[in-house]
């Protein structure tokens, strides 16, 4: 599995102002909230100048289902048309950011990287910036995007997902992943055999991105020394995206998502579940 775009996967302030005057970069405002928070209010209160507002809900989603999940992909047309409407074309470098370190702008970036379009999370997102904020909206130019498909070799289903024989990796918060609480889900808990790897846990306080050996111990705690085999999920596809990313940005080779996440895997209810903290999968491989 090859991703086409040689853009970084993340990129700071001095990267995008340093870059070559022919490089064209497109600002994308990503924010989006679980509890069901407004991010284009959000946006509209305040955001980077140039910045355009990308829709998660209407441009990176499908229709919500109990059978695929609350975020599955869209279909390309609606991609492609998502990022025409936000002045986004081909050419274009996208430097995407929220106000979550890039935990949500990692699912604007990890579509855009997976069919070769060029993309990199702002790291440490808006808390990074250190201008002024504005207000009004920039005037948008539709900008002609091709359609493309989503690379099967970087998505698992549910199936392949839970049959065993990959290394199944969570990206939601602990608590969430015990099964000691979940505020969205019909079941709480997690995939039986997964090991957690919480994706704030890349961050510093600051929002920051933590240093790449740090993030590698992360992953090798959870023994993870390879993306190969290696399946990310999360609650809906959204925050799976970072620890993909940040895979790639450490060395470690690129994973496959399950898009569907906990919010597609919960609603099988004839499919187990486990709660509280399992053995780590390097464990269980040298157990078996």
């Amino acid at each position: 599995m090859t991703l086409l775009s040689s853009t970084p996967p993340f990129v700071d302030l001095q990267w995008i102002r340093e870059r070559p005057q022919a490089l064209s970069v497109a600002l994308a405002d990503v924010r989006w909230y679980l509890d069901g928070s407004s991010g284009r209010d959000a946006y509209e209160s305040g955001h980077l100048p140039g910045a355009v507002f990308v829709d998660l809900d209407r441009w990176l989603s499908g229709p919500a289902s109990r059978k695929h999940g609350r975020n599955p992909l869209p279909i390309p047309a609606v991609f492609a048309a998502g990022m025409s409407a936000s002045g986004i074309g081909d050419g274009d470098v996208v430097v995407a950011y929220d106000d979550a370190g890039g935990v949500i702008a990692a699912r604007l970036v990890w579509m855009l990287r997976s069919i070769g379009h060029a993309a990199a999370v702002l790291d440490g997102g808006m808390a990074a910036y250190d201008g002024a904020l504005e207000t009004a909206a920039p005037a948008i130019q539709p900008r002609a995007f091709t359609e493309r498909p989503w690379p099967a070799d970087l998505l698992a289903g549910i199936d392949e997902t839970v049959e065993g024989g990959a290394v199944v990796m969570d990206a939601r918060n602990r608590d969430r992943y015990e099964g000691r609480q979940d505020p969205i889900d019909p079941r709480p808990g997690h995939i039986p055999g997964a090991v957690n790897v919480p994706c704030r846990g890349n961050l510093e306080p600051d929002g920051r991105l933590a240093q790449p050996q740090q993030l590698r111990e992360n992953f090798r705690k959870a023994g993870i020394e390879s993306a190969d085999g290696v399946i990310s999920y999360c609650g809906s596809g959204v925050t799976a995206c970072h620890n993909l990313l940040v895979m790639e940005h450490v060395g470690l080779g690129l994973g496959r998502l399950f898009v569907g996440g906990w919010s597609q895997y919960a609603h099988a209810s004839h499919l187990p579940i486990e709660t509280n903290r399992p053995v780590s999968w390097l464990q269980r491989r040298h157990a078996s």
